[in-house]
Formats: C-alpha cells, sequence, structure tokens
C-alpha cells in the first residue's frame, strides 16, 4: 500500500513531467505506522528473562503471558512495546532510567496514534517504574526510587488501565491512589517478600501468571 507522502510524490511528479503543475492541496497528517487500538506497554521485573519465542521479550513471568491474554479477551487492535531500562539492582538509576523511558514512548506514541489508547503492565521492580511514572513515588521501597517524570495529566484519560503484579510499594504501606486508582489492578501474593511486608517465600513472588485471565477480564471492561 502507498502512503500518503508517496501519493503525494507520484502526484507532483506527474504534474512536472505534464508542464501543469499546480498547487498540491494539504490533507491531515496520517497516523504514524503501528497505530493500534490498544497499546500495552509493558515494564518486566529484575532480572526477569524477556522469555525465548515471544516477538516482544516482555517478561516470560508476568508481561508475555497478560500481554497473550489481553489480546485474546480484546475486539480491538493491539501490540505491545517492552520497556527499555537496566531492571537491575543498581538502585535509584535503574528504576529511574525505566521511568524515563515509559514516559518518554507514551508522550510519543500518544502524539504520534492520537486515537490509540494505553494499558501499563509492571511486575516488581517494573510496577515501581509505572508507579513513578503516574506520580506515584517508589522512593523507600525494594528497587525503588525518586520520581523523575510524569505522564501528563492532558494523557489520563487515555490510559485505560493499570496492571500491576508483586508491586514493592504495597511493601511499604502506599498504594496507587488519585485519578488512576479506579483503574487500577494490583495484586500481590501472600508471603511475598517483594509486597508483603511479612513476605518469606521467594518463590511466591514468582507466582503471578495465574491472574493473567483475570487482569485481561480487568482491562477489557475499560477500553
Amino acid at each position: 500500500m502507498i502512503d500518503i507522502r508517496a501519493r503525494v510524490g507520484l502526484a507532483l511528479s506527474a504534474a512536472v513531467l505534464a508542464g501543469t503543475m499546480t498547487t498540491v492541496v494539504g490533507t491531515a497528517p496520517a497516523q504514524a505506522a503501528g497505530c493500534v487500538d490498544v497499546h500495552v506497554v509493558v515494564a518486566r521485573g529484575t532480572n526477569e528473562p524477556g522469555g525465548l519465542w515471544n516477538q516482544y521479550w516482555l517478561g516470560s513471568v508476568v508481561g508475555n503471558p497478560v500481554y497473550a491474554a489481553i489480546d485474546a479477551a480484546l475486539s480491538q487492535s493491539t501490540n505491545a512495546y517492552r520497556v527499555q531500562y537496566p531492571a537491575g539492582y543498581d538502585q535509584p538509576a535503574s528504576v529511574q532510567a525505566g521511568n524515563r523511558d515509559l514516559v518518554d514512548h507514551v508522550v510519543e506514541r500518544a502524539a504520534a496514534c492520537p486515537d490509540q489508547k494505553f494499558v501499563l503492565v509492571g511486575y516488581s521492580q517494573g510496577a515501581n517504574v509505572v508507579d513513578n511514572s503516574i506520580g506515584i513515588s517508589s522512593e523507600g521501597a525494594r528497587v525503588g526510587g525518586p520520581i523523575v517524570a510524569t505522564l501528563p495529566a492532558e494523557l489520563a484519560p487515555r490510559i485505560a488501565a493499570i496492571l500491576l503484579f508483586g508491586n514493592p510499594i504495597r511493601g511499604i504501606g502506599r498504594e496507587v491512589t488519585g485519578v488512576y486508582a479506579d483503574r487500577t489492578y494490583d495484586v500481590c501474593n501472600d508471603n511475598d517478600p517483594v509486597c508483603d511486608p511479612q513476605g518469606t517465600d521467594w518463590n511466591v513472588h514468582l507466582q503471578y501468571k495465574r491472574y493473567a485471565g483475570e487482569a485481561a477480564a480487568f482491562v477489557a471492561a475499560r477500553v
């Protein structure tokens, strides 16, 4: 398929060759390539493997199964983005790098795709990346830090849902409040030491795939 720029270029070339150059009437800019109805932005957990054979490498514990469930649950078109950050133990640099990248990416895609809605997904340290990006500080939590970038208020209506798994700020008695509260699905397994203040079993921190269908239904009710 030839895009609008190619068509205009062909029209100009034809006019020059014919010696009948005329003014070309402007048209509204087309949406950028890759625009879909629902764009899922995922911040993986600390050292979480991306997942072999997955198109987006969103994370084998949460991102990949949750995105697959969302895509299956929605009739709208979807695609996904893996937040570009270290997801390592160098704090607060790691979580802050994710915070910047998530905000920059959503702002850029929102401008390029004016009809697109967003779902933000975060697991473990990635949940803190999302928390910071919506204005909820993760400072003082495991693998957290002060906010360095926040999504503009005018984009809030386009954030359809926020999905958080093993969210470290819950370990310090904090949660998502304000404009995003009723759009947030935030799950913490009992005895998970990352999000449960009394947690001691690291194995349960890896057991969030089972919530993928429930999280997808949460999204489907809000897009």
